[in-house]
This record gives C-alpha cells, sequence and structure tokens, in this order.
C-alpha cells in the first residue's frame, strides 16, 4: 500500500466514523446525539462547506438556459448538508453549550461567514436567478414553485446582489464584522447568565413553593 493510498483510507475511515457525515439511522432521520462530539464539528462543517461550493459551482457551470429547475430548485437543495449540520450546532449552541463549543463557533464564523456570501454574492449566480424571475410570468410555476422564485430573488437582493462590486466588498465587511459582535454579545450573555445567582435569606419570599423546590435551592 503506498503513502498515498493509505491516506486515503485513513482519511476515508475518518469521514465515516463522524456521526455528522453520515445518515442517521435514528427514527425519521433524527440526529445521532450520542454520538456527536464537539471534535466532529469543525471537519464536518469544512466537509459540507466544500460540497456546497461545489454545488453552487455545478449551477453557474450550466450551460443550459436557467430555467426553474436547473436553477431555483437546484439551488434550493445545494448546500443542504450545510443547513441540517448548522440546524445540529447551533440550536446545541443555544440550550447545551460549552467553553470548547463556543471556541467552535469563533473558528466557524468566519468559514460560515465566507461560505455565504460564496452563494449571495455570486454576480454568476445571481445573473440565472435573475433571469428566471425576469420571465416568471411566462413560466407555469404552482403557487409553491412561485413563492419559492420569489423567495430565492428577494434573498439575493437583500443580500446585496445588486450592489456594486466595490460596494458587495463593503457589505461584506459589515456582514463579518456583524457575525463577529453577534458571537461575542452571545459569549457574554451566556457567561452573565451562568454567573448570575438570587440569594433568598427571607423563607416567607418561598411562600407557596414546593419543599421540594426549596430544597434543590438550598443545594
Amino acid at each position: 500500500m503506498t503513502v498515498l493510498t493509505a491516506a486515503l483510507a485513513i482519511f476515508s475511515s475518518c469521514k465515516m466514523e463522524n456521526p455528522l457525515l453520515v445518515e442517521s439511522r435514528n427514527p425519521y432521520g433524527a440526529p445521532a446525539f450520542d454520538k456527536i462530539k464537539n471534535e466532529h464539528y469543525l471537519p464536518a462543517f469544512k466537509e459540507v462547506i466544500e460540497r456546497g461550493k461545489r454545488e453552487i459551482d455545478e449551477i453557474v457551470a450550466n450551460p443550459q438556459e436557467p430555467t426553474f429547475e436547473n436553477t431555483i430548485e437546484a439551488l434550493e437543495y445545494a448546500g443542504s448538508d450545510f443547513g441540517r449540520i448548522c440546524g445540529i450546532f447551533y440550536n446545541l449552541m443555544e440550550c447545551n453549550t460549552d467553553d470548547q463549543m463556543q471556541q467552535i463557533a469563533e473558528e466557524l464564523n468566519p468559514l460560515v461567514t465566507e461560505f455565504e456570501m460564496y452563494s449571495s454574492l455570486n454576480p454568476q449566480l445571481f445573473e440565472k436567478v435573475k433571469a428566471v424571475w425576469d420571465s416568471r410570468d411566462s413560466l407555469d410555476l404552482a403557487q409553491d414553485q412561485k413563492q419559492l422564485l420569489e423567495k430565492t430573488y428577494k434573498g439575493f437582493v437583500r443580500s446585496g446582489a445588486n450592489l456594486s462590486e466595490d460596494d458587495k466588498k463593503i457589505y461584506a465587511g459589515y456582514v463579518e464584522e456583524l457575525s463577529q459582535i453577534q458571537l461575542l454579545f452571545g459569549k457574554h450573555a451566556l457567561a452573565a447568565a451562568k454567573a448570575y445567582t438570587l440569594n433568598i435569606t427571607d423563607e416567607n419570599d418561598l411562600a407557596g413553593l414546593p419543599d421540594y423546590v426549596k430544597e434543590m435551592g438550598r443545594s
């Protein structure tokens, strides 16, 4: 076995062991929370971000005339693995975080922001989206398809797709700065919540509480 073959085998094995990168066998595809560890997040995010970029590139490189199916619908599915892992990580960040997850979030922040800009500020991609939007009146779309088209087009516009190249750079800088501030605010808010204590010295202030709740408070 060559060194390259061995390295690829190890990499493939590591990928398969990452529960975020394999299909869950739980009912309804629920995440395998019992198997997910903090060290799984960064490798998984890097993998799905690269996968999402390839999916976007395929839409852009499609030589066919932009249609609802090959542009809007394809874009809806592009990056779906990224969205799935974001849902897992950031929801856990809100309800079961720790210092290590906070550190992971800080490392992820520029990667996530850059990936979002890769799509929303992509001029070739927006050109295709706009082509479908401009021809919407001639398309025989169902109501849900019309809503998806409108949501997609307006999402690009509201994310700066119509800005000049110079203004896009300014906007991207604002987005990155804002995401850092939001992350820092959440970190400080969590620290403040963890540090907060309420000391009750008057037994009368506990009137109406069950005894077991009082015992819990004493501990």
